[in-house]
């Protein structure tokens, strides 16, 4: 059993983290903004007022927690870059930080080519200042102070989106894992899934890693 903290527990992905690491038996603490919003999570988590962008609320929850799990969004372009700093502010003084587990942009991943999905002509232009936060938090991880353990997980690309659990995903690293037709495909449920298992039984420590069927 693990003690993990979950920010953005009231979105589409961290409801689900939340949910699958408390069936699972591990002990959960939501750290949302606004706790009155969370009414949907199951009994035996604990909800509370947290800012993964704020290094004093995360000082306050990272000391119990064995994971730090970010799985925020709908901010601005330096919501994520401003949680990555201030994870690191908060955990630099704690003599066994907690692991990050930080869920990033799929545009993030490389095409066939190398490049990134997100700087293709064709990417979409709605999403270009959340890929681009994305792709600095990223980066600053990559650069990490001695001592911070963390893993930044990118789903799909494209093929994203609520559905069923199943329990079944394979994982890469840089590039999107795709199917026999070229597609890369998979559900929050199954994210939820391969970050829990990750937690579990670590396989990607300081590095990123992608899942999809």
């Amino acid at each position: 059993m693990s003690d993990i903290v979950v920010f953005g527990a009231g979105g589409t992905a961290g409801s689900r983290i939340a949910v699958e690491a408390f069936q699972r038996g591990h002990r959960v603490v939501a750290a949302v903004r606004r706790p009155e919003a969370t009414s949907y999570l199951p009994a035996g988590i604990r909800v509370v007022t947290g800012d993964a962008t704020s290094e004093r609320s995360v000082r306050e929850l990272a000391p119990e927690a064995d994971a730090l799990v970010v799985a925020i969004g709908g901010g601005e372009r330096t919501l994520w870059p401003d949680a990555v700093r201030a994870l690191f502010g908060a955990l630099r003084d704690l003599p066994d930080p907690p692991r990050i587990i930080h869920v990033g942009g799929g545009s993030t991943l490389l095409t066939p080519a190398g490049t990134r999905l997100l700087d293709e002509p064709d990417f979409p232009e709605e999403y270009r200042e959340a890929a681009l936060g994305q792709a600095e938090a990223l980066a600053l991880y990559r650069s990490s102070p001695d001592g911070v353990s963390w893993t930044y997980v990118s789903p799909p690309p494209l093929e994203f989106h609520p559905g069923e659990r199943t329990g079944r995903y394979r994982t890469g690293t840089d590039h999107p894992v795709t199917d026999a037709e070229g597609r890369s495909v998979l559900s929050y449920e199954d994210l939820a899934v391969a970050v829990v298992d990750e937690i579990e039984r670590p396989r990607h420590r300081n590095m990123r890693f992608t899942a999809a069927y």
